[in-house]
């Protein structure tokens, strides 16, 4: 009777997106980009470390294809669970970020804090503008920040736990 039990609770991850539907979702996300900043000569696409930093890739490809803005990829790096317990680190001079306007990208939006401590950093720069762009946006904020542009928001419960996957072949997210 235990093993019923537990198999109940083990439930299978639910498919949100496939490939095709995570490309479709970031060429929406980089025409919207475009239309946002489409009086700029030069854009910053700085991602999270991780799957932030490939979709900025990606961002950055399908741009460049729609676009005559010249595309810079950064990356920045942090402890996503404990932020404060390490230094942040930019991959390119923060201080050249200085009057440009930035696009920070990450993959799952969940309480804010990644993406909060990330805008802060890049704030430490008289920026022209900072737009923030998310793959999947959960819902479950617990800091005050909200992406500008999302792929797609999901209403889930706290237990439920949203995961991205890039890899070639692989390409999925994933609701458990």
């Amino acid at each position: 009777m235990c093993l019923c039990i537990f198999e109940r609770m083990t439930k299978e991850p639910t498919l949100i997106l496939n490939a095709k539907q995570i490309n479709q979702k970031l060429i929406r996300m980089a025409h919207e980009i475009h239309e946002n900043h489409y009086k700029e000569k030069e854009l910053t696409l700085v991602g999270v470390a991780g799957r932030g930093s490939q979709l900025a890739e990606r961002l950055s490809k399908l741009l460049s294809e729609i676009s005559e803005i010249n595309i810079l990829l950064e990356e920045i790096q942090l402890n996503k669970e404990k932020p404060l317990t390490a230094p942040l680190h930019y991959s390119g001079e923060l201080k050249s970020l200085k009057g440009k306007s930035v696009v920070l990208v990450d993959d799952v939006l969940n309480s804010g804090k990644t993406l909060m401590y990330a805008s802060r950093f890049l704030l430490d720069v008289d920026l022209k503008s900072l737009t923030i762009a998310t793959l999947v946006d959960r819902f479950h904020r617990k800091f005050p920040i909200r992406p500008d542009i999302v792929g797609l928001t999901l209403s889930t419960n706290l237990r439920e736990h949203v995961t991205v996957n890039l890899n070639k072949g692989k390409e999925a997210v994933y609701l458990a």
